[in-house]
């Protein structure tokens, strides 16, 4: 292909996923959100659907392609509404909102889990404000599944102990209210931490292979990226993509891959230099179509630009073609 392509193993995601079930000892919520990290949700989903309680992700959107897709497990819509018309449009797709303020929790119908804020001051109730949410909500008639939160900083063993003290004080104010409430608190780091597991945890990062900063793990890696080599020959005159070629450099090749899929214009995957915008002109020689890995794992990618494995899955998965190994 002219362009890179993504190989992605849907039995890598199985295995990661049963390896942190096993681990928590619950069910999980297994975020998709961001296209499922960049990994394609509707595959992902479809592929976890049995093995997981339900699933989460960013927006209404995402959770009305889901559901489009022919996914029957819940969805949960994390990031609060912004207006009417989101409430509107999880209900019609069945979804379950998320009710983080007084104003959200206004713009919500039928399904809800309440975040409350235990430190991360991202979204939530503040925890002094748990018990007139749930006044609120059965005012409105809303059906509050679950309450949930999420670690700032899961490595830090202090500041999660508060937060999960924080967070098991507004659960036990939620199950007063609505006492099959589901409780869920950790995502992928929460989950190798090992101490709060609740009723069901939210791996993230964990299912597509890695280990949040802090922690490690052996989970397999889903994604690899393959670049054809578009190019290959003998050195004329003194360039090498938008840069000088290095002295002595006699041969060249290029690669089907640029920053405009999604990777860093500044170098990596054995460049020259800079990429281009959907080329990458290395030293040495190569035979034209030959298939090179150009992404293997994403953390140590990652590492050299002072970035998380995360961004760069997003990224690239959003700029490359994707296929799939059952």
């Amino acid at each position: 292909m002219q362009g890179p392509t993504a190989v992605i193993s849907l039995p890598a995601l199985l295995q990661n996923a049963h390896a942190l079930k096993d681990l928590a000892g619950v069910p999980l919520i297994a975020v998709v959100k961001d296209d499922a990290y960049g990994h394609g949700a509707e595959q992902v989903a479809h592929a976890l659907e049995r093995d997981v309680l339900m699933f989460a992700v960013a927006t209404v959107e995402e959770g009305a392609r889901l559901k489009i897709a022919g996914i029957g497990r819940d969805v949960l819509v994390l990031t609060p509404p912004s207006c009417q018309e989101d409430g509107m449009r999880a209900a019609a797709y069945g979804l379950i909102m998320t009710a983080a303020s007084f104003v959200t929790l206004g713009l919500c119908r039928g399904r809800v889990h309440l975040a409350v804020n235990t430190g991360m001051n991202r979204y939530g109730f503040h925890p002094l404000e748990t018990a007139r949410a749930c006044r609120a909500a059965q005012q409105r008639g809303l059906q509050v599944e679950g309450i949930f939160s999420h670690f700032y900083d899961a490595a830090d063993r202090e500041a999660r102990r508060a937060q999960i003290a924080a967070f098991s004080d507004c659960a036990r104010i939620v199950r007063r209210n609505f006492p099959n409430a589901l409780r869920h608190l950790s995502a992928t780091g929460g989950i190798l931490a090992g101490d709060a597991r609740f009723d069901a945890v939210r791996p993230g990062i964990g299912l597509y292979g890695y280990a949040p900063d802090g922690f490690s793990c052996n989970l397999r890696p889903a994604m690899k990226v393959y670049a054809d080599v578009l190019a290959s020959g003998a050195v004329f005159g003194g360039g090498a993509g938008y840069a000088h070629a290095p002295h002595g450099c006699k041969v060249f090749h290029t690669l089907g891959v640029g920053y405009g899929d999604g990777f860093f214009r500044s170098g990596g995957l054995g460049a020259v230099d800079t990429l281009c915008m959907d080329a990458c002109v290395r030293q040495g020689r190569h035979s034209f179509g030959e298939r090179v890995c150009v992404l293997e794992n994403a953390r140590e990618y990652a590492s050299a630009y002072g970035t998380t494995a995360y961004e760069v899955l997003v990224s690239v998965g959003r700029g490359v073609w994707r296929v799939y190994e059952r």
